[in-house]
């Protein structure tokens, strides 16, 4: 076999002008991906037995069109070891029968519930129902809900309303049958550039889901290290290198 020759060249930095220095790193910055060093810790047990027993439902509001942003929070959610399901609000009665029969039989121990628009306003149909086949819901989350939502029964530990006040969105309210604790949020003014159909696919509204998701279901049981951070775009990653704006 012919050995073979490398023929890398290693160019004492000292050598070079300042401007070659400035090509180098915008020619690495181009190259190679953000963040290849790091290395993500695995879960504790218990945390991977938390996640496992979960079961988030996604639920998509009119048409199945304007809720993608909930698509990605179920990526992250994978990337997390939580099983879930993405589905539109119409399936909201079959999804429930879904649930308890799973919980029943000890395959899910926590539901979670997130809705967009429609989605959310389904989802006190939702925990209604499964509240009559008596399972509880440990958090739900209404990403804009809209058409005078109202809480009328059965138990969901934690509901929080994620609403645009300036916008379609409206307050959640609730009557003596419901058994929970509500919170309504005005993020209209809080969030930059929000808006009724961008809520669910706005990066600080995503990270606010997944963090609540992330208390209930790891809560002080070491939750998983974070991904790795979005590759930059090209130019971006450059500019960043050189020091140039």
């Amino acid at each position: 076999m012919t050995p073979q020759i490398s023929t890398t060249r290693t160019i004492p930095t000292r050598s070079l002008p300042a401007r070659w220095l400035g090509m180098v790193a915008l020619a690495l910055a181009l190259v190679l991906p953000l963040g290849t060093g790091s290395v993500r810790a695995a879960p504790s047990p218990a945390a991977a037995n938390a996640a496992s027993t979960t079961h988030v439902y996604l639920l998509r509001g009119v048409l199945n069109i304007f809720s993608l942003g909930l698509d990605d929070i179920a990526a992250k959610l994978d990337s997390q070891g939580i099983p879930n399901t993405v589905a539109n609000f119409v399936s909201w009665s079959s999804l429930a029968d879904e649930a308890a029969a799973a919980y029943k039989a000890g395959r899910i121990k926590t539901i979670i519930l997130v809705g967009h628009s429609s989605g959310a306003t389904a989802l006190p149909d939702m925990i209604n129902k499964l509240g009559q086949l008596g399972v509880p819901v440990k958090l739900a989350i209404g990403l804009d809900s809209v058409f005078k939502t109202k809480l009328v029964g059965g138990n969901a530990e934690r509901y929080i309303n994620f609403y645009i006040a300036s916008g379609a969105g409206e307050p959640v309210r609730r009557d003596d049958g419901f058994h929970g604790k509500l919170e309504n949020v005005d993020v209209g003014s809080a969030v930059p550039g929000v808006g009724h159909i961008t809520i669910e696919k706005n990066q600080i509204m995503q990270q606010k889901v997944i963090g609540a998701i992330d208390g209930v279901v790891f809560g002080g049981k070491g939750r998983p290290a974070a991904a790795p951070p979005t590759r930059m775009a090209a130019p971006q990653r450059a500019a960043n290198a050189t020091g140039y704006r």
